[in-house]
């Protein structure tokens, strides 16, 4: 990749100060900046997840346009959504929003519960890459995008000359009194090879929303752990050797059972102001939880930088998560009965991926031109597991089984002259699901994902793109084989037939059409400062989209499939990205507009959030290390507000937020190696929900964080 990663190099030396669209992406392919991309990525950066001091991975997305954290901002009630793709509330969304970390797939699907359980302080670096186009390099389905989380790497903290580092960080958040104490060790062990341990143990009792209530089930303990060794070795010591692991783990009591809301046909449950204590009952109750996600990767990557036919990654991943919840009982305190198919009887839920991945890159350069032509294959499998007590019977709405995929794909990307980028993709895969009940036969299918993108710079400020895309996404293990049981007369409510396995179900599809510019300056206002901007218009027709069809019929009448392709959407609008950069100040801009229409029922399409807007104004002091400023998000009331019938508390609304942040890191003297960080968010307390959101906003929240790091 030398041609490509030379020509990031190149556009950047002119500017001292760097973008956030100027900043290298490094899961499209080839390695180029965010700018030059015909597709909109956004890269979170160390100095971003910083300046956000996120209590939850949800956090670290709120400046990114076109991504949203659906669900709650419960440690176990996130879950992710790009451009209107991806929800909560058992919606077996697996694909549509594909989370990778350092190349392990991640998702958890279960009845009001989160898809992402992690620690922010485990990561380096987050990449969003927004739209279909990402299907080609993983996986097919992925209608909303991609988001690839990266760790840290013990050359994150080695300075020039030491053998290593040992930093120690304690942070505190007024709103629940949280605290996080995490301790970095990275070793230096020889000169090919660093070792890294870090810890985390993060907690937080309930917190309290702007309106004065208490958000019950939003306490927490977490504790949370990487390790991880690099071994560089061959010529220049080019080729990488990585095995990592990680451990994230949550003892939470007295849960509200919908971690994304606490919403039910009972009401809400709050403690309200001035009556401590004192509830609303709910129809789940309450539960306690021990949940354990595990990631294992064994990667290795050779660019063999003098042979142009080889530049292999090699990635090879294991993930497991188990969610033990137990002990559920009644807003009152009665204990639910283990017996029957209870969904609030004690359960342990599994996904366990076993996944391997090999690509290989072959470059041609000429005179005038580059050319990089990526292949590889992935397979994986993933068994999906529920344990139960013996009183209890399997979950019919949550089935058990092994999906096995293998998917077959290819990229060309050609660059003429340094202004022409051609990139053309095609994906297959395949997939085999074998259910665990008896009675209900094996299902194989096939996808097909190609694509077509092109940049082009009309100056050396001004460029275009476009693309086309078409994914398809196969059913999940959820889909195919849940079931609902007949209820039984004068079994406490009317009877009904139930609903049966999914077996016929045809894949999903989309097609998306993206274009948009870019524009990109350098010594607008000052020598060494730069600013950019990209705009990017989509649009996408989504058909034989899968739903569940609803409640089950009365009695008598036939038992339908609990999922059917009954529904058809289109989701268009816009994304901007604006940034600014000098040695004084800075500014980021994002904006999102999103429409999204349900054209089975003529109506907005229940999954696109508000349209956003999210402004960033700080200045730095170079001389002390110093940075500061203030973040401001503006929102629309959303096309598709989650009713209040549903459970949700009050009218959602369009709001506005303000958030003070500042960051000190003196590198001379005493403190050298000391960091400081401080915070107020949602500083004027405004009250709102969110449309998409069961639950009202947090009250204003004061952060402060002390860091320090001693070398060695």
């Amino acid at each position: 990749m030398v041609g490509l990663q030379g020509a990031a190099a190149q556009q950047n030396a002119n500017a001292t100060n760097i973008t956030l669209l100027e900043r290298l992406v490094i899961g499209l392919g080839t390695p180029k900046v965010a700018i030059d991309t015909p597709q909109a990525v956004t890269v979170i950066a160390q100095q971003d997840i910083d300046r956000t001091q996120a209590a939850t991975t949800g956090a670290l997305f709120q400046d990114v346009p076109g991504v949203s954290m659906v669900g709650s901002s419960r440690q176990l009630g996130e879950a992710f959504n790009i451009r209107g793709i991806g929800t909560t509330e058992n919606s077996s969304d697996g694909a549509r929003v594909v989370v990778n970390v350092d190349g392990a797939p991640k998702f958890n699907e279960q009845y009001r519960m989160g898809s992402f359980f992690s620690e922010p302080e485990l990561y380096r670096q987050v990449e969003v890459l927004r739209g279909p186009g990402s299907s080609t390099l993983y996986g097919a389905g992925a209608l909303g995008g991609v988001i690839n989380f990266t760790t840290k790497d013990a050359s994150d903290f080695i300075a020039d000359g030491a053998t290593g580092a040992v930093r120690v960080k304690e942070s505190f958040d007024s709103n629940g009194l949280g605290t996080a104490t995490s301790v970095v060790l990275a070793h230096r062990a020889s000169e090919n090879l660093d070792l890294l341990a870090t810890g985390t143990w993060r907690r937080s009792n309930n917190v309290t929303q702007a309106s004065g209530a208490v958000m019950t089930g939003s306490e927490f303990d977490t504790w949370s752990g990487l390790l991880k060794g690099t071994v560089r070795f061959g010529d220049n010591n080019e080729q990488v050797l990585r095995a990592s692991y990680q451990r994230w783990y949550s003892q939470a009591f007295n849960q509200a059972y919908a971690q994304t809301g606490t919403g039910g046909a009972g009401g809400l449950i709050v403690s309200r102001p001035g009556t401590p204590g004192s509830t609303l009952g709910d129809m789940f109750g309450i539960i306690d939880r021990k949940v354990t996600d595990q990631t294992a990767v064994l990667s290795y990557e050779n660019p063999a930088s003098d042979n142009p036919w080889v530049d292999i990654n090699v990635n090879l991943s294991w993930s497991d998560i188990q969610n033990n919840q137990y002990n559920h009982r009644s807003s009152t305190g009665v204990p639910t009965a283990q017996t029957g198919t209870n969904v609030l009887a004690d359960t342990v839920y599994g996904y366990r991926t076993l996944q391997l991945q090999a690509d290989n890159t072959v470059e041609w350069i000429g005179e005038d031109f580059e050319n990089y032509f990526t292949f590889g294959l992935q397979t994986s499998t993933l068994d999906r597991s529920v344990t139960r007590p013996a009183t209890a019977q399997a979950l019919p709405a949550h089935p058990q089984g092994t999906e096995n995929k293998l998917g077959l794909f290819a990229q060309d990307e050609f660059i003429y002259d340094e202004r022409l980028t051609l990139i053309a993709g095609m994906r297959a895969d395949f997939h085999w699901v074998k259910p665990t009940s008896a009675g209900v036969r094996d299902i194989d299918g096939s996808a097909f994902s190609p694509k077509l993108a092109a940049h082009y710079k009309l100056t050396d400020n001004l460029a275009v793109f476009a693309s086309v895309a078409h994914t398809e996404r196969m059913p999940t293990i959820d889909e195919l084989y849940s079931v609902a049981a007949p209820v039984a007369a004068g079994g406490g409510s009317a009877g009904s037939s139930g609903k049966l396995a999914s077996l016929d179900l045809r894949k999903e599809q989309a097609n998306t059409v993206e274009g948009g510019f870019s524009l990109s300056t350098y010594d607008l206002f000052q020598d060494g400062d730069s600013a950019s901007a990209k705009t990017t218009l989509f649009y996408s027709d989504l058909t034989d989209l899968i739903a569940s069809t609803g409640t089950a019929p009365a009695a008598g009448r036939a038992a339908p499939p609990y999922y059917a392709n009954i529904a058809s959407a289109r989701i268009y609008g816009v994304e901007i990205e604006g940034a600014y950069n000098s040695d004084l100040w800075y500014t980021n801009l994002a904006y999102t507009f999103t429409i999204g229409d349900d054209l089975v029922t003529n109506k907005p399409l229940t999954t696109v959030p508000q349209n956003k807007l999210v402004a960033t104004l700080g200045a730095r002091h170079a001389e002390w290390n110093l940075d500061y400023g203030v973040r401001a998000t503006l929102a629309s009331e959303g096309a598709y507000i989650v009713p209040t019938s549903s459970g949700a508390d009050g009218a959602a609304t369009g709001y506005g937020t303000v958030d003070l942040f500042a960051n000190w890191k003196p590198d001379a003297g005493p403190l050298a190696g000391t960091q400081i960080q401080a915070g107020i968010d949602n500083l004027f307390n405004a009250d709102y929900r969110q449309n998409l959101s069961v639950d009202r906003s947090r009250g204003r929240t004061f952060k402060i964080g002390l860091s320090k790091q001693f070398d060695y």
